[in-house]
């Protein structure tokens, strides 16, 4: 019964990987189909096949309030907060979800998500760079050990989108960069080593802008190690890219099934 209860699930997010709708505007959203976006100057000519290709969202995202005026309504204000803070940290939102944002409101919960604001960089003389305190439990790179039954294993510095509530900027979206082979390898080699840990949460960054070939062979390698019986993955990306979520992904992920998607 399991199985044909995780076929199940496979199937439904394969049918329903993109929504028919948009959002109503009370939460933040653009009213309007799967094909409001072609109403937006930026993407007028795109055709469907293009704007539903995640390599071609990676490669279209939003850096800029120049091109995200072409979008939504700036005020000389929230352009010059957006300048401001993007000398600092990182700003990547993809066409779907720039899609998405509400025009008729300046605070709607999506842009404020992936906005940048010139409040950004107010910081208390209390906060920290890394609260989590995750680098204090790293025990190589790329892993971090604070819990005694389980790893976070961050994959990648990047993301599909920068979040403006990301508690990772110390290292997140400071630039382009993946574990290399030996660093996997040296990770690999520490959960081999202790046997206490039996849940491993991949993340980032945002593991999922990884390539299906590379995050399988990461994830075969946790599946052949007997102690693991837990493998999550800690994702946005299904939110602000959902083209990402693609049938060979998960025919891929099913080979290692159970996978958890948080």
């Amino acid at each position: 019964m399991r199985g044909r209860l995780q076929d199940f699930a496979f199937e439904c997010a394969q049918q329903f990987a993109f929504p028919l709708r948009h959002g109503a505007c009370c939460c933040g959203t653009r009213r309007g189909t799967i094909n409001s976006y072609k109403n937006l100057a930026p993407w007028e000519g795109v055709p469907p096949e293009k704007w539903n290709d995640w390599h071609w969202q990676m490669q279209n995202r939003v850096t800029s309030a120049e091109e995200l005026s072409k979008i939504i309504p700036l005020t000389p204000s929230e352009r010059d907060g957006i300048g401001k803070c993007l000398s600092h940290f990182r700003m990547a939102v993809t066409p779907y979800y720039a899609s998405l944002i509400n025009p008729e409101n300046p605070a709607g919960p999506i842009k404020r998500q992936a906005v940048p604001t010139v409040n950004e960089l107010r910081a208390d003389p209390c906060e920290m760079a890394d609260p989590l305190r995750e680098d204090d439990y790293s025990p190589t790179p790329g892993l971090v050990h604070r819990y005694p039954d389980r790893v976070l294993f961050m994959l990648t510095h990047k993301c599909s989108m920068y979040c403006r509530h990301c508690t990772r900027r110390r290292m997140v979206g400071c630039e382009d960069y993946s574990l290399n082979s030996e660093e996997l390898e040296n990770a690999f080699k520490y959960i081999e080593n202790h046997r206490e840990v039996h849940d491993v949460l991949l993340s980032g960054g945002d593991p999922l802008i990884l390539s299906d070939e590379w995050l399988e062979k990461i994830i075969k390698r946790l599946r052949s190690i007997k102690h693991v019986g837990v493998i999550r993955i800690g994702t946005r990306t299904p939110v602000v890219m959902p083209m990402r979520i693609t049938g060979g992904l998960l025919s891929m992920l099913k080979k290692y099934h159970p996978i958890w998607l948080n």
